[in-house]
């Protein structure tokens, strides 16, 4: 199984609030559980979900109040990788100064193999587009900024 499915798995287990999650794919499983009995499975879980909140948001708090003067971002809901159209030979979903509507499809979040259409929360006009097509992004990233 990938390392980078398995960090994932870490990832959504801690947003859910589940005690715990077991995966099986053809021969391979993994067993993911957030207060498990043994002490060296869980300070591994601890140290990877800890470490990126810790560093994400200071960077992100730091940088809202430069962008809340007269403009707003549209956040992440999740953790996972951003297409900003429905497939690679499709114009973008959004566009810099395009008008957009609370529900207007901004991107697509995949995360484990679901493809997630994320939804404008207000209305605006797009001022700039903060990721890029096939980006990596954490939960609370900003994902583009509208006024």
């Amino acid at each position: 199984m990938d390392i980078r499915k398995v960090k994932k798995l870490m990832e959504l287990l801690e947003e859910s609030g589940m005690a715990e999650i077991e995966i099986k794919e053809g021969e391979e499983s993994v067993k993911i559980s957030r207060f498990g009995s043994s002490p060296p499975a869980q300070p591994p879980v601890q140290s990877f979900v800890q470490q990126p909140i810790a560093s994400s948001l200071p960077a992100a708090s730091a940088a809202a109040p430069e962008t809340q003067t007269n403009d707003q971002s549209i956040v992440s809901p999740m953790v996972g990788t951003f297409y900003s159209a429905p497939s690679p030979t499709a114009k973008p979903f959004v566009t810099v100064g395009q008008k957009i509507n609370q529900g207007d499809t901004i991107g697509i979040i995949e995360a484990m193999k679901i493809m997630n259409q994320i939804e404008a929360d207000r209305s605006g006009t797009v001022i700039e587009i903060l990721v890029k097509d096939g980006e990596a992004i954490e939960f609370g990233q900003s994902l583009i900024t509208i006024e």
